[in-house]
């Protein structure tokens, strides 16, 4: 019996985290990839086209699967409907579907009479049809992530000139435009095995300047009760509750309004720095929940238990060109904080500036014991390292 693991590129969740969990489960595992010649030698990968649930099937038809799991949004739909066939646990693939597309999640909230967001769809082709009073908008492809091509627009006159860029990119696209939610930007992180939904905590979200929405930074703040309470009630109207899920939201003076939901862990290494905070085999846990185990057999602490504080801070790209210099890997302590850099974009390669977290150069990271603390001690960690671009 084998687990595997549907994947586009090579990620750091997939090489750092599941399958080393894996391997300490005793589990052989099987990346399906339909890009085998990016993932590293060594790495068990077979070649699939990993968005039809038939090929998915014939892939694992040599070896019986123990479980299939995704940590792809691209995947999540694919994966779940293979899963099912299979008879394997996973996701519901409707749920999956309904996190994926924008326009159905919004749809969705809206006829169960939960947060209604005025939201426009613009298939390819066609000219957007805004009423006035939407405005400001947020602009992003239907089946996006990671906000690329995400923008704020204050009236029709960009929305139409974001919609021919990204056009002339992506003709194929389909986007929606809809009312911008501004409010605290959070995160929340569960696990689930069908049945019982666990919190594993949550973050504050920092963002860059507009008209683009890149996250900055992130500090450790597990949802309160109230958050908590609203925010499953969102999750249960689109049937979410298998597997890992990351949420975010904003908090506004009429309550909590959803801007998507993200049916897989966080990312951008954030899924392996909650593993350290939390102290948890968190990849470990999504496997056993995919191998049929239920949620009450995981041993998990509540958001609140470390009794720690973390930062993440990215240090991104401000122009477009070559990285030529970087710090490599670094771990270090100051102050009583667990100090970490980790490269996201490798010296010598040449990027355009998107304004996504593609710009991400590294992330740094403190853990400690008091917010202030590991605030100073990453500023100082951050002021000692430096990147050129050229």
């Amino acid at each position: 019996m084998r687990l595997y693991l549907t994947a586009l590129n090579p990620t750091d969740a997939v090489l750092e985290g599941f399958l080393p969990a894996a391997d300490a489960l005793g589990l052989p595992a099987t990346v399906l990839t339909d890009r085998p010649g990016q993932w590293p030698a060594g790495v068990p990968v077979r070649q699939c086209a990993v968005r039809d649930p038939a090929a998915i099937i014939a892939a694992t038809a040599a070896e019986p699967p123990a479980a299939l799991l995704s940590n792809s949004d691209h995947l999540q739909e694919a994966t779940a409907v293979a899963a099912r066939k299979l008879g394997l646990p996973g996701k519901d693939p409707e749920a999956a579907r309904r996190c994926k597309d924008k326009a159905v999640m919004r749809r969705t909230l809206a006829a169960a009479g939960l947060d209604p967001v005025r939201a426009v769809t613009v298939d390819p082709g066609t000219t957007p049809v805004v009423p006035a009073d939407v405005f400001p908008a947020v602009l992003k492809p239907r089946d996006g992530v990671a906000s690329e091509d995400a923008y704020l627009v204050t009236d029709r006159r960009e929305l139409a000139a974001r919609v021919t860029a990204i056009r002339r990119r992506r003709p194929e696209v389909a986007l929606v435009v809809e009312e911008y939610l501004a409010g605290e930007l959070r995160t929340y992180d569960t696990l689930g095995d069908g049945e019982s939904l666990a919190v594993l905590g949550g973050w504050r979200t920092g963002l860059g300047p507009p008209p683009t929405f890149t996250e900055v930074s992130l500090d450790w703040a597990p949802p309160p009760g109230d958050h908590d309470a609203r925010i499953r009630v969102l999750l249960d109207a689109l049937g979410v509750g298998f597997g890992a899920c990351h949420t975010e939201y904003v908090v506004r003076p009429d309550g909590i309004r959803l801007i998507e939901v993200n049916d897989r862990l966080i990312g951008d290494r954030m899924d392996l720095i909650l593993t350290d905070l939390l102290g948890v085999p968190l990849f470990a846990d999504v496997i056993r929940l995919h191998l049929g185990e239920p949620l009450a057999a995981l041993a998990r602490p509540g958001p609140a238990a470390p009794g720690r504080h973390a930062r993440v801070e990215y240090v991104c790209a401000d122009r477009s060109g070559r990285l030529t210099a970087a710090p490599g890997p670094v771990d270090t302590v100051r102050d009583g904080v667990r100090l970490s850099c980790r490269p996201m974009r490798e010296v010598g390669r040449v990027a355009e500036r998107t304004g996504t977290n593609r710009d991400y150069l590294a992330a740094l990271h403190g853990i400690g014991p008091d917010p202030d603390i590991v605030r100073a001690a990453l500023t100082a960690f951050r002021d000692g390292l430096s990147w050129t671009i050229t």
